[in-house]
């Protein structure tokens, strides 16, 4: 597994600020597979797996996801991927390894701890929307509240809150068939948030939208994300949905985790023909920064360019110039300058393949 460098800064948080941590994470299916594992270990062999006829979903998994970071699983059907988000969320648990929660090991607590973990630290979001027919909008997004024994007054008034925040408001009084699709996942979202969760898992969440409703989506998670600073898993088989959303993605492939990396870092150095494969249509202004193609300071005149821009953010203003712009650091030091040529071989680029 390769974890590329970031896109000029670290990704959100910080070593001692891991929210999710796996290490050495197995699930695998099958009669007799606990005993299996318990006799070779994470060295089990494909053959072995294969004479057991057990099925090894995810393998020897090692990731972490850092507090306010959007770190994103993706890969084909099959992958692992929701396997692996239904073993952080604690909906199945693991044969193998370990699985922590905001340093709480899933694997050693009780039954009752473990409701408590997902019921206050953690909120989901599923491909099927999972809304409840018979209630409103109103009465979908409380419903977790009133599970949790909060007083109704307090319940509704968050609600409402959240319904505002997703954009719904008005529509407390409509069913689920009332609305649209894109509608109906906000209710989702919305009703996830109620409990204000600490870590957001969404596997899926925008795939049976049409293409239209799912660039909104979209927009809209970036949107929340940028308002409540969520610590986010969001699994997904679409690369263009990745790395639009991403701090970092963790590419999954027959279980395992073939390559953890920013999208930049992905784009330009992929581990393996797998990871290429995702990468190689990808227009590489969407994810490479300006940092990535920037030249010497030099002559250069203008307002700086954050270096973490990306270059196609950048494009307009550099074509338009009749200089090259100056590209200044966080600390708003002039660390470059960006110029025509440099921006328009990045435009021009053709796919690799």
């Amino acid at each position: 597994m390769s974890d590329t460098a970031s896109k000029g800064a670290s990704p959100p948080g910080r070593e001692d600020e891991v929210m999710v941590r796996c290490e050495r994470v197995w699930k695998v299916f099958g009669a007799g597979a606990e005993r299996v594992i318990a006799e070779h270990g994470a060295s089990v062999s494909d053959e072995t797996l294969a004479r057991h006829e057990l099925i090894a979903a995810v393998r020897d998994v090692n990731l972490s996801v850092n507090r306010g970071e959007i770190f994103v699983i993706m890969g084909l059907s099959g992958s692992g991927k929701s396997t692996l988000v239904r073993c952080m969320t604690g909906l199945i648990g693991l044969t193998l390894g370990r699985l922590l929660i905001d340093g709480t090991d899933l694997m050693n607590i009780s039954t009752r701890d473990l409701v408590e973990v997902r019921r206050y630290k953690m909120g989901m979001v599923f491909q099927d929307f999972a809304l409840l027919p018979h209630l409103t909008v109103l009465g979908n997004v409380v419903f977790p509240l009133k599970i949790q024994g909060v007083e109704r007054g307090a319940r509704e008034a968050r609600a409402r809150e959240m319904i505002e925040l997703v954009g719904l408001s008005g529509r407390e009084r409509y069913y689920p068939h009332e609305l649209s699709g894109g509608q109906q996942q906000r209710v989702g979202i919305a009703r996830s948030l109620t409990t204000e969760p600490e870590i957001w898992f969404l596997d899926e969440p925008f795939s049976a939208l049409d293409p239209l409703i799912r660039h909104e989506m979209q927009d809209e998670l970036q949107r929340l994300q940028g308002i409540l600073r969520k610590t986010i898993v969001f699994i997904t088989h679409d690369f263009d949905e990745a790395i639009k959303l991403a701090d970092r993605i963790a590419i999954m492939n027959e279980g395992r985790v073939v390559q953890i990396g920013t999208p930049e870092g992905l784009v330009v150095n992929p581990a393996n023909d797998y990871v290429a494969e995702f990468t190689q249509k990808i227009p590489r202004a969407r994810v490479l920064t300006v940092r990535a193609v920037m030249g010497p300071p030099g002559r250069a005149g203008g307002e700086p360019i954050p270096e973490n821009a990306l270059v196609h953010e950048a494009a307009e203003r550099v074509l338009a110039a009749e200089q090259p712009l100056p590209v200044s650091n966080a600390r708003g030091e002039l660390v470059g300058s960006l110029d025509r040529d440099a921006v328009i071989r990045v435009l021009l680029e053709k796919d690799r393949g």
